[in-house]
């Protein structure tokens, strides 16, 4: 699978990012981080939030690579989660893992399956794991979009 691939078959779309919607982006990804940090609140809220911060970081790296997803079609969250090895360079496991979390986010949503403490914990380290990635990619590969 590519990127042109994805676009061909109706998944993507074309983007030219700017800096400013980039900039929302990464401050979106920390206060999000932030939010999932509260221990006041539902390990589901803060599940919710660190989830949130993992699907920004995969599409600000789709759109620094040039698309975005088609949301017109179903499946979007599907198609950032696999673009990672191909905008970010994610490795499988770490893919997998992220994946998984997906599906437990679509089970807590529609079956109001528990989220656990661990599960929490687990988005929570692969958001940072993400964001991290995330500025170390922009800053060597894309330094227009993160200019101060």
């Amino acid at each position: 699978m590519t990127l042109q691939n994805l676009l061909r078959i109706g998944k993507l779309k074309g983007h030219s990012p700017t800096g400013a919607e980039v900039l929302r982006l990464l401050l979106a990804i920390d206060r999000n981080l932030a939010d999932a940090a509260v221990c006041s609140v539902s390990d589901e809220t803060r599940f919710d939030a660190a989830y949130k911060a993992v699907m920004q970081c995969a599409l600000t790296a789709m759109m620094a690579s040039g698309y975005r997803p088609s949301t017109s079609e179903p499946g979007h969250h599907v198609t950032l989660i696999q673009s990672l090895p191909l905008t970010l360079g994610v490795d499988n496991p770490t893919w997998v893992v992220l994946d998984a979390l997906r599906r437990k986010r679509n089970g807590n949503d529609y079956t109001g399956d528990v989220v656990t403490p661990d599960m929490v914990a687990e988005c929570v380290a692969k958001a940072v794991q993400l964001r991290k990635l995330l500025r170390q990619h922009l800053a060597q590969t894309h330094p227009e979009l993160v200019k101060t």
